[in-house]
């Protein structure tokens, strides 16, 4: 199999690439990619291995694959330039913006309760028909039908799959622009990402197919797969499967626009997203942001012992995933960034940030899904090696 690494590294990150290097030799990466910026300049661009086990096609400088989770921030980011403008307000009503989101509490729902987690919706209870979320208006329509698992802001649980609607509604009804369509006129046109909320077909040939995870003979599962096991009717059951079979390597999947876990795109996207936002809000020729922005969506607004979804304690920003260091629990499932640093996983091991503090962006993604349900030992130790370099 080809494991051969490309692109460029600064010396000074040259751990980065070892560990990179590592991911292969010794963690069964298959095909990835990752990037890091550094006070706004690209220090480290690499990508390797294998883009398709079928065809033995190599992974190459344009690849992208689904980055699932991580296309939580693509949204949340388009949610937070609308606040930044005052075209959407942060704890204003859902109902005053998409006034079909009403009954039984809905009413009481904020935007802040849409990004950070805790708006109660994090799953439908009736079986969905196959293909069903990959039409937006009949998602929407499910979700005013669909009754609150809890009081709006009273509990945290991630919403896994909703959020892409949940969010993206509001988006899309204070833009005027469909979500995919704002995410590429306001972020990944101006910054030149290769990232998409709905993916032309020009690109389908760049893809690279989803290598599902297997449990290995010594694998231990957590608390949230085995709710997922043991109760059909839990949240995490439902979260997670109830999806109208929902497949990654489909072109189906490919076009609808999934705001919470269908974004594609590769590592230099997710840290040139990430960049303005590591530093003042401005790559240097667009702004994104306001530095006040920023400044707000990264501090602490839901944070829980036990999430009612993932049941592991979680924190969240304004639609960003902040520091979880839950290592010194039995399951352990972390993803260790600095405090203040934020961004997003997605399911696999992918994962975008943004840390203002030391001007640092980072993105990583990958074909191979690892297990878990925030980093596992390939996304972690990029990170921390990245980190280390900065010392």
């Amino acid at each position: 199999m080809n494991t051969s690494i490309h692109g460029h590294c600064d010396p000074a990150f040259q751990t980065v690439a070892e560990v990179f290097e590592q991911n292969f030799t010794e963690r069964g990466e298959v095909g990835a990619s990752v990037c890091v910026t550094k006070d706004g300049e690209t220090v480290v661009d690499l990508w390797g291995g294998v883009c398709d086990v079928e065809s033995g096609d190599a992974w190459n400088e344009d690849t992208v694959s689904i980055v699932y989770s991580c296309t939580k921030a693509a949204t949340a980011l388009c949610a937070q330039i609308l606040i930044d403008r005052g075209e959407l307000e942060l704890d204003g009503l859902i109902c005053d913006v998409w006034p079909g989101f009403t009954g039984g509490g809905k009413e009481k729902a904020t935007v802040r309760m849409a990004l950070n987690h805790s708006l109660g919706l994090p799953a439908w209870r009736a079986p969905l028909p196959k293909g069903a979320l990959y039409d937006w208006d009949n998602v929407i329509d499910l979700l005013e039908k669909e009754e609150l698992w809890w009081e709006p802001g009273e509990k945290n649980g991630y919403h896994m799959i909703s959020f892409g609607w949940t969010v993206g509604e509001l988006v899309r009804r204070a833009s005027g622009k469909s979500l995919g369509q704002f995410f590429q006129d306001e972020i990944a046109g101006p910054l030149g990402l290769d990232f998409w909320i709905g993916l032309p077909e020009e690109i389908e040939s760049r893809v690279a197919p989803v290598i599902p995870f297997v449990p290995g003979p010594d694998f231990q599962p957590t608390a949230f797969i085995l709710g997922v096991m043991s109760d059909p009717a839990s949240i995490p059951h439902l979260a997670l499967l109830n999806t109208g079979k929902f497949n990654a390597n489909t072109r189906e999947a490919h076009v609808a626009q999934l705001g919470g876990a269908g974004g594609i795109a590769n590592a230099r996207s997710l840290a040139k997203m990430f960049r303005p936002l590591a530093n003042g809000g401005t790559d240097g020729t667009h702004k994104i942001l306001s530095p006040s922005r920023i400044d707000d969506m990264r501090l602490v607004s839901m944070e829980t012992s036990e999430d009612q979804t993932l049941l592991i304690p979680t924190r969240f920003g304004q639609g960003f995933m902040l520091r979880m260091d839950n290592s010194h629990l039995p399951d352990g499932h972390s993803v260790v960034i600095s405090d203040g640093a934020f961004g997003h996983v997605g399911m696999g091991g992918s994962i975008g940030f943004a840390d203002p503090d030391c001007h640092l962006s980072m993105g990583y993604t990958m074909n191979k899904l690892g297990g878990g349900i925030l980093l596992n030992e390939r996304g972690q130790s990029l990170v921390n090696a990245a980190y280390g370099c900065l010392a």
